[in-house]
């Protein structure tokens, strides 16, 4: 299973997390075809390498055309794109955008989802960036008491952390990667400078999307903001898991620049590899089988049912002919070594037969995953294997069955769905 970890020992922002997946070896040229496909208009942006504290990390700029006094004006972030995160998600008054010299329309929501929408980025690219955005306007709407199309992105802001939220989720998607982890977030402390004045670090819409995300948080003694609404609003919509880095087989390592000097390294470090447990090495299984030419069938169907219920990994017959050419099978049974001493006395107490055969086998098998997915059919159960960036998706029987029953529908449209909702 290949995964991602982001080690934000010094905060994250929107662009420090795109600068560190960039990082990575992501192809430039590909990328930027791939940005294009917003067809979004008034920016340049600018990648390049740089070496801070003797480390060269991947600094990524996007310059909004127009707006250079109003950048520079406010610059009081941890990044000049969370600078202007700030400005946007806390300027919702349509009277701010005339404060400035020049006019700038704002965007909500929906104008930012429209946006996405009418890109021709692919459809798992544009419903995270949607998420993404969703996640910052719906924390705003609760600190600032309104509605969560009321709340105004600048349109510096806007044009800003579209395309360091549409870059993350287009590097995502390149990367191919199955799971997505982050060490716990460390934040400054103090105040920073907003439209609104002085608000305290975290800001409102940090410690509101902080809420019930089970995103562990530690405040050190630096005095600014290190973690900004863009950065774990990527965070809480990417990550599954928080903590220290789970054992992996490290591929790749990149950084991504902080703007700031904070008196020590500021990047956010990515690392992609393999997770470690993905192939299980060494396992091994006992076969047991004997060959039955005198029982009836109907009393075959019942052993497999009680050995599957007392812990058998696997059951079932192989039709031979024996002695006499007389029909029989052969009854083969997958067993681990705590099991396989109590699957065999079940064989000799259930069947006429006299004796069992018994080996021992290496394997090797993929690791699996057994989750629900939401469907249109409503919620299926289904098993995941994951190896080599492959997967592999096995819906539950009984509950595809169950649906395709319901509903009068064939089972292979409730399996299609299922596994068209797992990709």
């Amino acid at each position: 299973m290949r995964a991602l970890y982001f080690d934000c020992f010094s905060g994250v922002s929107g662009d420090m997390m795109l600068g560190a997946l960039l990082d990575l070896g992501i192809d430039e040229r590909r990328f930027l075809d791939e940005l294009s496909k917003l067809n979004l208009s008034g920016y340049d942006i600018v990648i390049e390498k740089k070496v801070k504290d003797s480390i060269t990390v991947t600094d990524v700029n996007i310059i909004v055309e127009g707006i250079e006094d109003y950048s520079h004006d406010h610059n009081h972030g941890h990044g000049h794109k969370h600078e202007h995160e700030h400005n946007h998600e806390h300027r919702h008054d349509h009277s701010h955008d005339h404060h400035h010299h020049h006019h700038h329309p704002s965007r909500n929501l929906e104008d930012i989802e429209k946006i996405i929408d009418e890109s021709n980025l692919k459809p798992n690219v544009k419903e995270f960036g949607k998420k993404v955005f969703k996640e910052i306007a719906k924390a705003e709407a609760k600190v600032h008491n309104k509605g969560i199309n009321e709340i105004h992105f600048h349109e510096v802001g806007a044009v800003d952390s579209i395309v360091d939220i549409m870059g993350v989720a287009i590097c995502i998607d390149l990367l191919g990667v199955d799971k997505i982890y982050s060490s716990p977030l460390r934040d400054g402390n103090g105040f920073i400078k907003c439209q609104h004045g002085m608000l305290p670090v975290p800001v409102p819409a940090v410690m509101e999307m902080l809420k019930m995300s089970k995103i562990p948080y530690i405040t050190e003694d630096i005095n600014t903001e290190l973690v900004t609404p863009t950065g774990i609003a990527l965070i809480k919509s990417l990550c599954s898991e928080y903590g220290v880095m789970p054992p992996m087989e490290i591929e790749k390592v990149g950084y991504g620049a902080g703007k700031r000097e904070i008196g020590r390294f500021n990047a956010l470090r990515c690392v992609l590899g393999t997770l470690a447990d993905e192939l299980k090495k060494g396992d091994e299984v006992y076969v047991l089988e004997t060959n039955i030419d005198d029982m009836n069938p109907e009393l075959l169907g019942y052993v497999m049912e009680v050995l599957l219920e007392r812990g058998a990994l696997e059951v079932f017959y192989t039709p031979v002919y024996m002695k006499k050419n007389r029909p029989a099978v052969v009854l083969t049974v997958l067993a681990d070594e705590k099991k396989q001493d109590e699957l065999s006395k079940i064989i000799l107490r259930e069947t006429s037969t006299l004796g069992i055969r018994k080996t021992i086998c290496k394997r090797q098998t993929l690791n699996r995953e057994e989750k629900s997915v939401m469907t249109k059919y409503g919620e299926i159960k289904v098993k995941i294997s994951l190896a080599e960036g492959l997967k592999k998706v096995s819906p539950e029987y009984e509950d595809c069955k169950r649906v395709a029953k319901e509903r009068n529908i064939p089972l292979w449209k409730v399996y299609d769905e299922v596994k068209n909702a797992v990709q």
